[in-house]
């Protein structure tokens, strides 16, 4: 189904932010091999979500959490997860005895799937909001944390001490367990406080494209 985006400007302007943000990060990043894996994510989906735009753009809040999704991954690769400066501040501010900007990370990685997946669903199945819906953007978000999670374990086998920048895990034996907790927390309150602001944008779109007059 082709849809009418209803403005081009806002998902034109956070590419741009996001692309700058990408660039700016590839100068000189404390641990390279680090920020390719880190970013790898943001490299693939920017070329998708501009092929794709005309034929099945997003809603405007989608894009604005992918855009913040992508930020956050971008400054995890330049600085490392265990090193962000706003982590640290927070660590030293509040007496922690680890930075969690890693876990800020992974809070929007339970976001991200289960709003994306809210949206494909919604315009894509039989799904209407409701109870089912809401498990399975749940399901989803906790899926791809886990398999996440997978990703890392394989990298340290296969990298050994090379992946410990990677891991983030700073000595936390139950950091793979918080971060899974965390993706939960944030798919579960993502669609309790964005629903309605979704289903209104989601309408929005529908209208835009009946208005059109394309399928």
């Amino acid at each position: 189904m082709v849809v009418a985006p209803p403005s081009h400007r806002p998902p034109v302007i956070l590419l741009v932010l996001v692309s700058a943000a990408l660039l700016a990060s590839a100068f000189d990043p404390f641990d390279r091999a680090t920020w390719w894996m880190e970013v790898a994510p943001v490299l693939v989906a920017l070329p998708l979500l501009v092929l794709t735009y005309r034929r099945f753009p997003f809603t405007p809040l989608a894009y604005l959490l992918m855009a913040l999704f992508s930020v956050i991954l971008i400054v995890g690769g330049y600085w490392t997860y265990a090193r962000v400066p706003l982590g640290n501040w927070v660590k030293d501010a509040l007496d922690l005895s680890r930075n969690h900007y890693d876990r800020f990370g992974h809070t929007l990685q339970g976001v991200i799937p289960a709003m994306i997946g809210r949206e494909l669903l919604l315009r894509t199945s039989p799904l209407r909001p409701g109870g089912w819906l809401f498990t399975s953007c749940t399901a989803l978000a906790l899926a791809i944390s886990a398999l996440y999670e997978l990703l890392e374990w394989f990298t340290a086998l296969v990298a050994g001490g090379g992946a410990i920048e990677f891991l983030g895990s700073q000595g936390d034996p139950w950091d793979a367990q918080a971060d899974m907790l965390c993706a939960l927390v944030g798919a579960l309150v993502s669609q309790l406080l964005l629903a309605r602001l979704h289903d209104r944008q989601l309408a929005q779109l529908a209208r835009t494209s009946v208005a059109s007059g394309r399928p």
